[in-house]
């Protein structure tokens, strides 16, 4: 029988970020917190550098801050140097004696990193940021140094971005290598580049906008998640707030995928590397009212593109479970983990502030759970511990209502997203 790796889980928390790690998913040791009493958005590892690791951190009274890691968490460093919103006009809805209405704010600055990305295999050092208010940060030297990417940042069509109910972000980084770069920016749309990031195209043809007056326009899409496969880059799925579709890195439209689905609304997606064709998602039963239809946690999968769906219920609770699952709150496992026999095919998911351990991937049956240390959970990554006997090895997780980031890399998983 195939050993089971050994793996570390990081919660983020709005008192700080914790580590559960565990070699046989029965018992589990908790370190923590890190960044006492702040929140952390967003952890993720670097699948170049395994014991390279990066969190967003935001502070009430002192804004976001980024830190890095050398030696696999155990101490962190701020490494924000240029990482500076400069010449941005951002937006916010504001209340006004006519309602609501959509406010200029000149000379914005940085209100909260979202998410994390290291770049492709053929870009080493190069390290992505997404944030609020819409803007997407790079650097060539593992964090040490970051510039804004003006080509997004500046685009033509910023005039017609709108912030979503989180603020203007980028949240969706997918590196794809040899030039290619895809982003998911709330509410603008998607946007690719061929030339590592210095020009951009909107590319939302045939994704639906039905909160606006033009339902199919340039941009103004509302994506709540963007993923790639992980051994296909050319191969591209998104949720969007209207919607789950399917395209080609190099083709001019979306596929409308969501027939099947018991609702066009969700958040959370997982696109795995073992398989080629398969995607998973959770249905949210819509934007007013957010939480899973008739109070059923049902994990939907398609394992034929989208073509059809089937609703997973085994070890879910099916009556009053009004739960939301956010955005990367489903992680598979990735393609190096694959490569690796005693790489586990599981789900993991966090439910009010419990951690469940799941059964076998093809089963889908939860079968365990572990208490964590605090409710008001931030975001989490599920990683293999650094083991230089043994690959880095890690299993997917799928999370709800108030974490607020989930991702993956090559051998590490981590959450995102509100």
């Amino acid at each position: 029988m195939a050993r089971t790796s050994a793996i570390r889980i990081w919660v983020g928390t709005r008192k700080g970020a914790f580590a559960f790690t565990s070699k046989d998913r029965k018992k589990w040791d908790c370190a923590g917190p890190f960044f006492n009493g702040q929140e952390v958005h967003h952890v993720t590892q670097d699948p170049r550098d395994p014991k390279r690791h990066y969190a967003a951190v935001g502070n009430a009274w002192f804004g976001p801050h980024l830190h890095a890691s050398t030696d696999n968490g155990k101490t962190w460093q701020i490494s924000e140097k240029g990482l500076e919103v400069k010449g941005i006009t951002a937006k916010s809805w504001q209340v006004t004696e006519k309602g609501m209405e959509l406010k200029d704010l000149p000379d914005a600055t940085l209100k909260r990193i979202w998410h994390i990305a290291p770049g492709a295999s053929d870009e080493p050092g190069a390290v992505y940021l997404g944030a609020d208010p819409g803007v997407l940060f790079r650097s060539s030297d593992n964090g040490a140094n970051w510039e804004m990417v003006s080509g997004l940042c500046n685009h033509p069509t910023r005039e017609k971005w709108t912030p979503g109910a989180g603020g203007m972000i980028v949240h969706s980084i997918q590196c794809l290598g040899k030039g290619r770069l895809i982003v998911g920016i709330s509410a603008a749309g998607a946007f690719r580049s061929n030339d590592g990031g210095k020009t951009w195209s909107p590319f939302n043809g045939n994704v639906l906008v039905n909160f606006a007056p033009e339902k199919f326009p340039e941009v103004g899409q509302c994506v709540h998640k963007l993923k790639a496969h992980p051994r296909n880059p050319e191969a591209l799925y998104q949720q969007n707030h209207c919607g789950v579709y399917r395209a080609g890195f190099t083709t001019e439209k979306w596929t409308d995928i969501s027939k099947g689905l018991p609702s066009r609304f969700g958040f959370g997606l997982a696109v795995p590397a073992a398989e080629k064709d398969t995607l998973f998602t959770i249905p949210i039963h819509s934007p007013e009212e957010r939480y899973v239809p008739q109070g059923k946690l049902r994990v939907a999968r398609s394992r034929n593109g989208g073509k059809t769906w089937k609703l997973l219920t085994k070890g879910l609770p099916q009556s009053d479970a009004y739960d939301l699952i956010l955005r990367e709150a489903m992680t598979p496992t990735t393609a190096t983990q694959q490569a690796s026999t005693s790489a586990p095919r599981e789900v993991f998911s966090i439910t009010r502030g419990t951690l469940a351990i799941p059964g076998t991937f093809s089963r889908h049956t939860y079968r365990r759970s572990i208490r964590l240390p605090l409710r008001c959970t931030e975001c989490v990554e599920l990683s293999a511990l650094h083991d230089k006997h043994r690959h880095n090895l890690a299993a997917p997780i799928q999370m709800p209502r108030n974490l607020i980031s989930f991702r993956e890399c090559e051998r590490h998983v981590h959450s995102a997203g509100r």
